[in-house]
Order: C-alpha cells, then structure tokens, then sequence
C-alpha cells in the first residue's frame, strides 16, 4: 500500500491550488477506503483539513469550509483536495491519509492506517 501525495507549491493569498493522493499497489483502491487530509505547520500540531469516505461521505474543517473540496476520481484512483482562496495560514506540509475501519472519527489522525509523505503549500501575503 502506497500513498502519493503530491500538487503543493507556492502560491499568492486568494489562489488556488490541487493537491492530489495517489494509491498505488496490486489490490490498493481508494473506494474501499476511507481518505483523509491533514496539514502540519511548523511549530504546530498536524491537524485534519478534509475528508471522503469510502462511501463518498464529506467533511471539512471549519477554518477551511467553503474554500478547500474532497473529491475522488475513482478512474485515476486518487482523491483530490481543491484548494481556493487560499491564506498565508494554510501554509503548511499537507498529508493524506487512508483507513479501512468504520465507524472512526475521521478527523482523528490515529483513525489512519496508512499516510502519504506530504506534499508542501506555502501560501505568500
């Protein structure tokens, strides 16, 4: 089981950007499972961004509703988080993350079984 995560940059405040979380591995496919994003800023703890469950269930945290969206695209195999309007506080190393149990609090970063490197997002004032 591998998890890329991959999309981040630099960008100017009121941007966007995409970030994707690519499975790969024989028998590895994301609607089996649960996907979560998380975010970790220097200095900060890693805190959950979004998140899809394998039945297409949606979440998003409240500081990043309204502008960031999970989505999956089940032909690539991959779970996509849109992020817009972006701001000089979103700037962190971005990680995905996926789980096959039910019933977990998803915004939870022990609910995951397997985690991506993270890609990083710097967003500039």
């Amino acid at each position: 089981v591998q998890l890329q995560a991959s999309g981040g940059g630099l960008v100017q405040a009121g941007g966007s950007l995409k970030l994707s979380c690519a499975a790969s591995g024989r028998t590895f496919t994301l609607t089996a499972y649960s996907t979560g994003w998380f975010r970790q800023a220097p200095g900060k703890e890693r805190e959950f961004v979004a998140s899809i469950t394998w039945r297409g269930g949606r979440t998003t945290a409240d500081s990043v509703t309204g502008r960031f969206t999970v989505s999956r695209d089940n032909a690539k195999n991959t779970v996509v988080l849109q992020m817009n309007n972006l701001k000089p506080e979103d700037t962190a190393v971005y990680y995905c993350a996926v789980t096959r149990k039910v019933g977990v609090p998803l915004e939870r970063a022990g609910s995951y079984d397997y985690w991506g490197q993270g890609t990083e997002v710097t967003v500039s004032s």
